[in-house]
């Protein structure tokens, strides 16, 4: 009776510390890049391609990210690795076959720093570039039949603000954001929904204001 009971006690403890290591997993929204190492990461178009997939949801093998970004298993292997070992991306549950542990973010989204500097900051702003040009991609793959297509916009505006309130335009926005992404994920979603791409930017012009 005693070895029934705590063999019970054993199994409710590792189910207990396996729902809460989930949880814990599922309250992390971001994933925050200050070290400009980390952000150098980032560069290599490839990455970039298997980043927007699994934070956008989805669980890949290292097959399947090789496949999606067009490189061999093996130089897939070591971009996978790069990043893992920033915390970017992180292993997932082994496969159903049991052959292959996939790939999955760590997090809802993933945040450079604006306090990166030097060859970190010149990797931020080639990452700005290759989303842009894979959201005017997007706009061009859009047909022109398609009855969504009235839903595409892209809204540039010049705002005249102070500092706090270019920080408190850029929070507001990224809370926005988060609010209908909740738990969405590409692999759980409600029907009826369609992926669609946002890219925000908040960039200050000119030079800074002199202090009186």
């Amino acid at each position: 009776m005693k070895l029934m009971l705590h063999i019970l006690i054993r199994q409710v403890t590792r189910y207990a510390v396996a729902v809460a290591r989930k949880n814990k997993r599922a309250v992390k929204k971001r994933v925050v890049l200050t070290d400009p190492r980390a952000i150098r990461a980032l560069a290599h178009p490839a990455r970039q391609r298997i980043i927007d997939e699994l934070y956008g949801g989805k669980v890949l093998t290292a097959t399947e990210c090789a496949e999606l970004a067009g490189l061999t298993p093996s130089a897939t292997s070591y971009h996978l690795r790069a990043l893992s070992r920033w915390g970017i991306i992180e292993r997932a549950d082994t496969s159903a076959d049991g052959r292959e542990r996939p790939w999955r973010a760590p997090a809802q989204s993933l945040v450079i720093s604006s306090q990166s500097a030097g060859s970190g900051r010149l990797a931020s702003q080639a990452m700005m570039r290759t989303n842009v040009n894979r959201l005017i991609e997007q706009f061009e793959e859009l047909s022109g039949d398609d009855p969504w297509d009235e839903l595409s916009m892209m809204s540039r505006s010049r705002l005249w603000l102070t500092k706090a309130e270019a920080e408190k335009l850029g929070n507001e926005l990224t809370e926005v954001i988060d609010r209908y992404r909740r738990t969405r994920t590409a692999t759980s979603h409600p029907a009826g929904t369609r992926q669609v791409s946002t890219l925000l930017a908040v960039v200050p012009v000119g030079k800074p204001p002199e202090e009186t």
